[in-house]
């Protein structure tokens, strides 16, 4: 999984680079940064939904510059997904927030927007966990388990994390931007049942050992330019 987001991240880089040699072709002495708000959605989720019957979801993506190389960034979601361990199935369902500051490492030429960025997301979630069936081991000389229905539902539950994010942005077409990013987690706070852990938490997705996590997403999003300032 990680050589294939590698890859991707190589992918758009030399997206960039050969839509840039493009526009250097240009001939003005002038040329004009855009200032706008960028907003989209996140592919990753729908395909996802359509795939897989156990886990359906939305994440809606967006930017805005403050200056050459700075953006403020933010992402809202919903997620229900249904996590099925060795022991224990149960669904989550719930809301997240993730808001950050991207930087723009970039040189872009011309009049070219695309970004190789790296940026700090600050996360929170509000969900309820749904204990849907565990299994109890009677007998472990014989092996013999049963698997107990339950259904029993926690609300009221909460996370708070923090994220480090590697990603791109291609302009496909004027104001058009594909993207991909990858995420590194960890888990600050959380408030879970009595009886488990919270194995999974909206934003956050999966929770590993040491409460740390990863993600990925795919973006298309439109740029609303407002103004523009001489580069």
């Amino acid at each position: 999984m990680l050589r294939y987001c590698i890859n991707i991240l190589f992918l758009l880089y030399f997206t960039i680079s050969f839509s840039q040699g493009i526009g250097s072709t240009k001939k003005d002495s002038v040329y004009l940064n855009k200032y706008g708000l960028r907003i989209g959605i996140d592919l990753y989720n729908p395909i996802h939904t359509v795939l897989d019957d156990a886990r359906k979801g939305f994440e809606i993506v967006g930017d805005y510059r403050i200056s050459k190389k700075y953006f403020i960034a933010a992402e809202l979601g919903y997620i229900e997904n249904t996590t099925d361990e060795d022991f224990i199935n149960f669904t989550t369902n719930g809301s997240y927030i993730k808001l950050g500051i991207d930087y723009n490492a970039y040189e872009n030429w011309l009049d070219m927007e695309n970004m190789i960025y790296v940026g700090f997301r600050y996360g929170f979630s509000t969900f309820s966990q749904t204990l849907n069936s565990y299994t109890i081991n009677n007998d472990p000389f014989y092996d013999e388990v049963s698997i107990v229905q339950n259904g029993q539902k926690f609300d009221g539950l909460n996370g708070h994390w923090g994220e480090i994010v590697l990603g791109v942005k291609a302009e496909l077409f004027n104001n058009l931007f594909m993207g991909f990013s990858f995420s590194g987690k960890k888990m600050f706070t959380s408030k879970q049942p009595d009886n488990f852990k919270n194995l999974f938490i909206p934003g956050f997705n999966r929770v590993f050992l040491n409460n740390s996590g990863f993600s990925f997403n795919y973006t298309l999003s439109y740029l609303i330019p407002l103004y523009k300032k001489a580069k």
